[in-house]
């Protein structure tokens, strides 16, 4: 596409829908067209760029070649972004007519898109006159010296900025100027004790749903439940645990927040409801709306917490844009998204980037690496230190969330902050004020979240970024801040930290150097130059010359690697190189490095225990020091302990066990192992794996149980699955509730978890059909022609769940063309460069569109009504073989490693099913191509489903009859002939 001359307007510009079939192009004369993707190539070399919406995707429908920014065709969704900030929309055209209030036709059309461009314009002309415009208009100076394609238009809309003599060109984004202040407050008392009657949680929930709606007795059941969870704990270290399975259409979220919310106002306390997916974080601070419909109330009562990677950084993004300033007008290109982040913060209720309200399709217009370079990817806050520290977006949250009565956070941040709560240096406050009441959400996914937050890995990829976080940069044009930059001015204040800080950046040089990767294998070996070319737009490594075998940390990954290739099995199943072996028995390779490396690792844990130590003694002896420089030593301690202490100390004692080999009467603690894994090929690896040793929990509820159970009060544990049913009766019943507690850790509290299950209301035997298709091979080809027929016998409206990313992407590239000829757009994680949320609002919003996912698709989607229909699982999801799994099977199966697996597989089975039905009028067929799949799995559907065993062609048939019922059996065309 030709680039857009200076001024230009979108209404002189044709309009474009581009797909896969037939696009749509509006041309400049009036005239709609329906063209082939070759006839709209050919059409778009003839004329201006055109207006359209999602650059990007259309660029891949026409099969062109992708643009930097700045762009010149007329994206309706910077638009969208310029004049509706922080606000989430489906980035196609039927997503921005229905967030314009505009009802969309049946069949979209390019005469469509100048409706939308009209709307969003008028919208800017009302701000033009009012104190939002003048901020507007200060933002054009950037982004027309950026090249905005929409420069032109949006002045001639708005105006020239007035008065901007004296005023600095990009002082729009300089946004850290602008933002509110926190001011700190005084303590929080501790909250009281006082319980919830269940009576009243009813009463609470009805208010919620407004007295008019019709209160399901499922729903307020739960919500009654529930206030068990708010009961006055009896005894320390003894908090009420509530396990409630809620299955499906129960309407638990709002179950629980009656109580919940109850329960905050009468003590002045907060409740914290943990989740495992941003999709459900989203959903709960959709659905407390109900509650707080006043958006000031809403904000007091309701904080989002996640870590900080997830939000905007007022520091990084001021290093970018001095970058960017400082080049000229080489550097004008990365104004453009600076500018709009700039707009978009403004206006965000706490600048997170990843799944808040910035909108998920962001990153894929002006590149993902703006958004890595603005977030705190990197530990390296400097807290206290930074000039933006009271306009910090975190700091905004964590403020906020110590007043708030109901806090959203994530199992990982939950879990993280009651170990360090546990763990914490004693008298040194925390960032977050420790909560005594929990709601886990997603309650099935605890032992996953609690395996990835207590395990331990000592891999080249941990160890290399604790080495960047201690000394920075080395020899590559970054940013890194290293430990002494962030402690320079302390060090002038207090000399005494010199000496242990000196003393842990010397020490620090045993950590794998730059380059390391290229170092793990000879490049005999490998066949790999050492000295790879720069990517493209980057900078060159500088690797520094650093004998690999003086390097503690190097020799041991060489030695792990050297045993690994000794007893490791290739596995591609996933689409990338993946090999583990067993750590014992041990090589003396292996056993004799590790010794060294841990003595090395001690002299660096050492010296920054000691640094850790003296801030701590300074700060508590200095009777006058000032709040702020509190604030920063503080802050650096907790860092120092998280960053580096507890990482470091984790590792010398794995390195430590090492040399004992285990006992082989007595059941392990810990499963350790080697693994190797691909990496990117980037500017700090440059090598093509990475290799660590791995310790994990046997049972990773220990921990879990451990750091929670002394401060917590009460704990809600809740999901649809909590439990694997496989039968009747009162023994089938009491069994499914053990194995649930076993697996969940409700075991190891001290005092008895109370159960509760409250049924689905929904008619699952109307409402669904199962289908097992037993002529499917499972061979790509075989697959790919499976989805093509399923998902056109819907009419789109379909979510395909694969167990393995490379299979998803074959198949995607086999069908995605044909389907979107037949109107049917596919869409794929792990192939789309949109996060999952916005491929979900995207399914939700095109009601013909089909969706391919792996596990977090099968997990926490919420799309009700026509826009899924149909779930299609490519292959039985059996937890994957390998030695994790392997360990804990034999050991926590109490000898039935059989039923283990089978109960893993029933509990994902009943997830993916749980997608199919939302609501009470949706109707929706649950399909499985794998022909081997056993009958005793079938228990993982609800009572009623009507499971069938058929060929595809004859369950094509079938399903259109279901789906459709008013067409005849004739069956759709894909079938005839």
């Amino acid at each position: 596409m030709p680039r857009a001359p200076t001024f230009l307007s979108p209404f002189d510009a044709p309009a474009l829908v581009a797909r896969r079939g037939l696009s749509s192009l509006l041309t400049p004369d009036g005239e709609l067209l329906d063209l082939t993707a070759e006839e709209t190539r050919e059409r778009l070399t003839q004329l201006l760029p055109p207006l359209l919406v999602h650059g990007p995707a259309a660029l891949r429908a026409l099969d062109l070649s992708p643009l930097s920014q700045p762009v010149p065709w007329f994206d309706l969704l910077d638009l969208f972004l310029f004049v509706r900030p922080a606000t989430t929309v489906a980035p196609t055209p039927r997503g921005l007519a229905l967030a314009l209030s505009i009802e969309p036709p049946e069949t979209i059309g390019a005469d469509l898109l100048p409706v939308l461009c009209e709307t969003l314009l008028d919208e800017l002309r009302h701000k033009a006159e009012t104190p939002e415009g003048t901020r507007l208009r200060a933002l054009m100076v950037p982004l027309t010296r950026a090249g905005w394609a929409w420069s032109g238009e949006v002045t001639d809309v708005l105006g020239t900025p007035r008065d901007t003599t004296g005023a600095h060109p990009y002082e729009a984004i300089r946004i850290w100027k602008r933002l509110p202040r926190w001011e700190e407050t005084a303590p929080r008392p501790a909250p009281g004790s006082q319980p919830v009657s269940p009576n009243a949680a009813r009463q609470r929930l009805r208010e919620i749903l407004g007295e008019n709606a019709e209160i399901r007795p499922g729903q307020a059941d739960f919500a009654s439940v529930a206030t068990a969870a708010f009961e006055p704990r009896e005894s320390i270290g003894s908090p009420n645990v509530v396990l409630a399975e809620a299955g499906t259409g129960t309407g638990k979220t709002l179950g629980y927040i009656a109580p919940a919310s109850l329960w905050a106002e009468q003590n002045d306390g907060a409740v914290w409801v943990s989740t495992y997916t941003r999709h459900l974080q989203r959903q709960i601070e959709q659905e407390l709306r109900r509650l707080y419909p006043d958006e000031t109330t809403l904000r007091d009562k309701v904080v989002v917490r996640k870590g900080r990677e997830n939000y905007l950084c007022l520091l990084n993004m001021e290093d970018l844009l001095n970058v960017a300033t400082s080049r000229g007008p080489d550097g004008y290109a990365a104004l453009l998204p600076m500018a709009l982040l700039a707009r978009w913060a403004e206006a965000s209720r706490d600048g997170d980037l990843m799944g808040g309200d910035l909108p998920g399709w962001f990153g894929e217009l002006f590149g993902h690496g703006t958004l890595f370079g603005v977030a705190d990817r990197r530990g390296e806050c400097i807290h206290a230190a930074c000039p933006h520290y009271q306009t910090c977006f975190v700091e905004h949250g964590i403020r906020r969330a110590r007043q708030a009565d109901l806090v959203v956070a994530n199992h990982a941040l939950v879990m993280s902050q009651a170990a360090w709560a546990a763990l914490a240096p004693p008298g040194l406050p925390d960032e977050d004020t420790t909560p005594t009441r929990y709601v886990f959400d997603e309650g099935h996914h605890i032992p996953d979240a609690a395996d990835s937050a207590f395990a331990t890995a000592l891999s080249g990829l941990e160890a290399a970024e604790l080495r960047r976080w201690l000394l920075g940069a080395e020899g590559s044009r970054s940013r890194a801040r290293g430990l002494q930059r962030r402690l320079d001015d302390l060090v002038e204040r207090l000399p005494m930290i010199d000496t242990p800080l000196q003393a842990a950046l010397q020490a620090a040089r045993a950590l794998p150097a730059p380059g390391w990767s290229t170092r793990l294998r000879p490049q005999a070996e490998t066949g790999q130059d050492p000295d790879l070319p720069p990517l493209p737009g980057e900078t060159p490594l500088l690797i520094p010359e650093e004998p690999a075998p003086e390097n503690p940390s190097e020799a041991f990954l060489r030695a792990l690697d050297h045993q690994l290739r000794a007893r490791q099995t290739k596995d591609t199943r996933d689409g990338y190189i993946a090999a583990e072996c067993d750590l014992h028995p041990v090589n003396d390779d292996v056993a004799s490095a590790a010794e060294t490396l841990s003595r090395a690792l001690t002299r660096l844990r050492d010296p920054i225990r000691m640094l850790a130590d003296r801030l701590a003694a300074q700060a508590e002896d200095d009777a006058e020091m000032d709040a702020p420089t509190r604030q920063r030593i503080e802050a650096m301690i907790r860092t120092l302990h998280r960053r580096a202490i507890s990482r470091l100390s984790g590792w010398i004692g794995m390195l430590d066990a090492l040399q004992t080999p285990p006992e082989p009467d007595v059941t392990p603690t810990f499963v350790d192992f080697i693994r190797t894994e691909r990496l990117p090929r980037t500017r700090a690896t440059q090598g093509d794996h990475d290799i660590g040793l791995y310790r994990h929990w046997l049972d990773p509820t220990i921990p879990f149980v451990s750091t929670i159970q002394t401060p917590a009060h009460g704990l809600l544990m809740t999901s649809a699955t909590l439990r694997d049913q496989t039968g009747h009766g009162d023994a089938q019943n009491e069994a499914s509730w053990h194995a649930a507690e076993l697996r969940l850790g409700a075991t190891h509290f001290l005092k008895p978890p109370i159960r509760a299950s409250v049924m689905s209301p929904f008619d699952y035997a109307t409402q669904t059909r199962a289908y097992v298709i037993t002529d499917v091979s499972g061979e790509i080809p075989s697959l790919a022609h499976a989805f093509r027929a399923l998902f056109e016998t819907a009419g789109g409206g379909a979510l395909g769940l694969f167990t393995a990313i490379r299979r998803l992407r074959e198949v995607h590239r086999r069908i995605h063309e044909p389907l979107e000829t037949q109107g049917f757009p596919l869409y794929a994680q792990h192939v789309d460069a949109m996060d999952n949320a916005t491929l979900v609002d995207v399914f939700r919003t095109e009601t013909h569109s089909c969706l391919l996912g792996t596990d977090a698709m099968r997990d926490g989607v919420d799309v009700p009504g026509e826009a899924l229909r149909m779930v299609v699982f490519e292959k039985t999801p059996w937890p994957r073989p390998d030695i994790l799994h392997r360990e804990r099977r034999r050991l926590l199966s109490e000898g039935r490693p059989g039923d283990y697996d089978d109960r893993i597989t029933r509990m994902r089975l009943r997830q993916a099913f749980g997608r199919l039905i939302r609501q009470g009028t949706d109707r929706g067929v649950f399909v499985m191509l794998d022909r081997r799949m056993p009958s005793r799995l079938l228990s993982a559907f609800p009572d009623g489903v009507d499971v069938r065993r058929m060929p595809l062609a004859e369950a094509l048939e079938d399903i259109a009859r279901f789906l459709r019922p008013e067409e005849q059996e004739n069956g759709p065309p894909l079938l005839q002939g």
